[in-house]
């Protein structure tokens, strides 16, 4: 396969959100290199964390405007913006070329999460604040049928988005095939897998791939894993939230690293 056929166009609009929602992420985005055309405050909100907003705002010289709450109610797509509403380009996805890039200048082994199907943006934008903390390289998410990067994601992921590479690509199963070409081993989760997640070597260059809610891994992304792990499960309810899973999982594999 092509390296070219996994690169991101920077200018794929599709399915795009405009707008950063609620304090705590927009604080990260004013921290980060990304644009952003203005900012929307509500009328009357000048004190705590605002004020840190406006202050950053000022000396990035970015547009500031003052408008009633019920105007950032009506746009509001978390409906929690907490007084704040950030308009910016759409999200600028990287490619997995990028991220494989990433891994080589701290020259560290590549740590990727590959996320098969998340549909929730909620789920989504947890995995992505998981996936910064453990200090992983970057986040692979398909174009189809699931959920990409918009307000909601940003915000569950409490900015995180803005510092985490996050790629969206056509194919899954073409991109493992790819970056087992680069020397990486995939591990999926899946409840039958036969070893338990604790008991596997995580180390080295390794994706971690997580199914979607209630279905898992598809047939295909299971069948081209390197090896399967699973969580053991000692209640009634036999699966777990998909964002609890992949912080298990990915936890696991950063104390192995070390």
């Amino acid at each position: 396969m092509k390296s070219e056929e996994l690169r991101v166009n920077s200018t794929d609009k599709q399915s795009l959100s405009d707008q950063i929602e609620g304090r705590n992420s927009v604080l990260e985005l004013l921290e980060s290199d990304r644009d952003i055309n203005k900012i929307l405050i509500a009328k009357g909100e000048k004190h705590g964390s605002i004020t840190k907003i406006i202050t950053i705002a000022k000396q990035r010289k970015i547009v500031i405007a003052e408008v009633e709450r019920q105007k950032l109610n009506a746009i509001s797509e978390t409906n929690n913006h907490q007084g704040v509403i950030a308009i910016v380009p759409p999200f600028n996805y990287s490619s997995v070329e990028d991220i494989l890039e990433s891994a080589k200048q701290k020259n560290e082994a590549p740590f990727i999460l590959i996320l098969d199907g998340i549909e929730d943006p909620h789920n989504l934008g947890s995995i992505i604040r998981t996936a910064e903390t453990a200090g992983i390289h970057g986040v692979i998410i398909p174009k189809r049928r699931a959920a990409s990067v918009n307000a909601t994601v940003s915000k569950s992921s409490a900015g995180a988005v803005e510092h985490v590479k996050i790629a969206r690509v056509n194919n899954i199963n073409e991109t493992i095939k790819y970056l087992k070409e680069e020397g990486l081993w995939i591990c999926g989760t899946d409840g039958d897998a036969k070893d338990y997640y604790y008991n596997q070597n995580l180390k080295g260059a390794l994706a971690i791939v997580i199914g979607s809610e209630g279905f898992g891994m598809s047939r295909l992304v299971k069948e081209n894993c390197d090896f399967l792990v699973k969580i053991p499960m000692k209640g009634k309810i036999t699966s777990l939230n998909a964002s609890v899973s992949a912080g298990i999982v990915v936890y696991e594999a950063v104390k192995q690293r070390g």
